[in-house]
Order: structure tokens, then sequence, then C-alpha cells
């Protein structure tokens, strides 16, 4: 984004731990965040450089004070969970004001919302709205893009995320609390509720992973997904050890190992999408979702303003993008992707 530094975008939630990685990321592209927050106290506190990012209060729940902060910005990347608290009033605010919206929620509910009530109000006023531009929802979507591309005829898909630890921030444990929605899955065609308990099977991940326990999750890809690429039966697994270090109380928040604030989680991500006797595995591995989540949605946003859209809308990253190109561009930010045909299948339940 050097060449468009007067190009201003709004943070809301800035100073949380993924406001904070994406307004960071704006800085390294040249682009001029505006960093909102509902308390300005809290946003000095983050240490933002004062001469190169603006500061704005504003909160989810007045009107006034979002149509205020996004005064003379080009796009709104929210970052403030719960997303079903603060998606769509956020989102009316850049339907109003004329701007790109993006989020980067893991939530199912907040995520089908922003398709349901926007996608037609953005389509007209040619705004690109894509919520769940994140590790979870986008991410997975964008793999899955990449691997259609290649063989339209793929309808059974399954998505396996593999993290060697899960230290949750403040904002995950608030999301978990608030989010009591039923998740749903794909079968037969159809959104389903997950069915409880949830199913678990093995997954054999490479090096360093191996073999790992899963445990049936789906989060926002499958919003997602079904947005764009129509799916016989989609499943999600989370290794289960990242299951049980978010659902205990006791396990601290990420620490930084390096300059960036990065942790030192790892993740891998595989996409299987099933054709009758063969399968095709587009998969995809990194450091810290968290972090990594800040050059997903900043890449959209540069592609989005620079006009490298395939549609406007309330759309899937899938959908609006050159999949396989925009996770290519990842590949300087240390995300390393690897495709191949395999003609085993490659879960096997329990």
């Amino acid at each position: 984004m050097t060449h468009h530094a007067s190009r201003k975008i709004a943070v809301i939630g800035a100073a949380g731990h993924t406001g904070r990685f994406v307004v960071a990321e704006l800085l390294r592209r040249g682009a001029a965040p505006v960093a909102v927050g509902r308390d300005r106290n809290r946003l000095i506190a983050a240490g933002f450089p004062p001469q190169q990012v603006e500061l704005r209060e504003a909160s989810a729940d007045v009107q006034a004070s979002l149509d205020l902060a996004f005064n003379g910005v080009d796009a709104v990347i929210n970052c403030a969970g719960p997303f079903l608290d603060t998606a769509r009033p956020v989102a009316s605010a850049a339907l109003r004001a004329g701007i790109h919206y993006l989020d980067v929620s893991a939530e199912q509910a907040s995520t089908a919302a922003i398709y349901e009530e926007f996608g037609v109000a953005a389509r007209e006023a040619e705004l690109v709205f894509l919520p769940a531009m994140a590790f979870f929802g986008g991410f997975p979507d964008l793999l899955l893009s990449a691997l259609v591309e290649d063989e339209p005829d793929i309808s059974d898909v399954t998505i396996a995320i593999a993290l060697d630890h899960w230290h949750p921030t403040e904002g995950t444990r608030r999301t978990g609390r608030r989010n009591t929605a039923p998740r749903l899955q794909i079968s037969g065609g159809e959104l389903v509720p997950l069915a409880q308990p949830l199913e678990e099977a093995q997954w054999d991940f490479p090096a360093p992973f191996s073999r790992q326990r899963v445990v049936e999750l789906p989060f926002s890809e499958v919003p997602v997904i079904t947005r764009h690429i129509r799916l016989s039966r989609l499943r999600t697994y989370l290794t289960s050890n990242a299951l049980a270090n978010i659902r205990d109380p006791e396990t601290p928040p990420p620490a930084p190992v390096d300059q960036t604030g990065r942790s030192a989680q790892k993740f891998h991500v595989d996409v299987v999408g099933r054709t009758g006797s063969a399968a095709r595995r587009l998969s995809a591995s990194g450091q810290d979702i968290y972090a990594f989540t800040a050059p997903l949605v900043i890449e959209a946003v540069e592609r989005i303003l620079d006009g490298r859209v395939r549609a406007f809308g309330a759309q899937a990253p899938g959908a609006v993008f050159d999949a396989a190109s925009f996770l290519k561009s990842l590949a300087s930010r240390g995300l390393v992707t690897r495709a191949e045909i395999i003609s085993e299948v490659v879960d096997s339940e329990e």
C-alpha cells in the first residue's frame, strides 16, 4: 500500500490483541490507520506511534460516534468482538459512510447475519463486505476456493486444523461466553445443527504434529463457504489439545516471542476435497493464528481498494479474490502451502 499512503483504514477494537497486529500491518504497508476504540486511554496505552496513527473514540452501541469515527476513511476493519454485538452496528455505519467493511469473526451467527442483512445494499452501493476475513472463516474458504478452481466437482470437504497449543486472548474468552448459538455443519447439502456430543476422530498431520486426536468443531467457515460453494458435506475438525486449552480457565493468554509480538503457536490447516475415489489436499502452515489474521485481512483491504475484486456485496473471499494468487501473496508473511492429489481416505474414524 506504500503508493497509497493517504488511504485511511479505520480499525475498530484497535487496542485489542488482534487489533494491534492489524494496525502494525497497516503501518508496515504504508497505509494510514485510524485506531478506533471505546476508551481513549486504552488507545493511548496501546502505544501506537502518534504521528502515524490517528486515535478516535467510538462505541458500537452509539451510532453517532461510529459515524464520526468513519468520517473520511476508505474502509473499516472490525476487530471488536463479540461480533454478535458489534458486527451489525459497525456494518450499518460502514454502509452509511459508503466504505468497505471487513471483520475477523469466528462466529457463525454474526457472519451469516452480515450476509443476510447487507448483501443487497452493499452490492448496490458497490461496496465489499467481508465478514470472517480471518484465520477461522476466510482462510479455509480461500484454501477450498483454490482447490475447487482446479477440481470443480468437489462436493465432500473435510477441514482439519492443528494447533500445537491455543492460549486464548481475553476477547476469545469473552466471545466464547457470548456465543451460545448452536453451531451448524453441512450434511446432505443442508445446514444442520452440529450433533452432540462432538464427534472425535484421528487425523494424520505432517510433522511436527503427526497423528492427532481431533474433535468436530465448525467455525465461521461454514456460512462463508456456503455463501458461494455448493457442498453435500462439510466437516471441520480441531485438534483436541487446542479445545482443551480454551476450555481450561487456567490457560494463559498468548505470550510474545519476537519483536513483532507473535506467539510461538504453530498452526497447520488441511483442506481435503473428495470427488469419487480421488481426493485433493491443499495444506497450509504458519505461526500464531491471531498475528496471521493481520496480513490476511490487510491483503484483502489492499486488493479491494486497488479494484482487484470479482464482485461487490457481502461476499466470501473466494468469490471476491483470485484465491491462488491471494494465498501466494501470504508466503512473504511466513505461510507455507502445499497441494497434492491423494487416493486414500485421509481421516480414520474410531
